[in-house]
């Protein structure tokens, strides 16, 4: 997932701390998500991550799920 989520900020031309700071969560977690494949988070999370990027929640999970 952390891939997608690095995909969309980068097409955006938004940073880690730019991303972070929209989403009130702290910059570890997005780099964390990003770089490591084995990263958990909370559903919470990425919905913040999702609604700072302009995207549905329901998008990234539909996806890994093969929806």
């Amino acid at each position: 997932m952390g891939y997608k989520i690095k995909e969309v900020r980068e097409s955006k031309g938004m940073s880690q701390e730019e991303l972070a700071k929209r989403a009130d969560i702290s910059r570890t977690i997005i780099w964390n998500l990003e770089t490591n494949p084995c990263a958990e988070t909370t559903t919470k999370t990425l919905k913040k991550i999702a609604e700072a990027l302009g995207r549905d929640v329901r998008n990234y999970i539909s996806k890994l799920f093969g929806e």
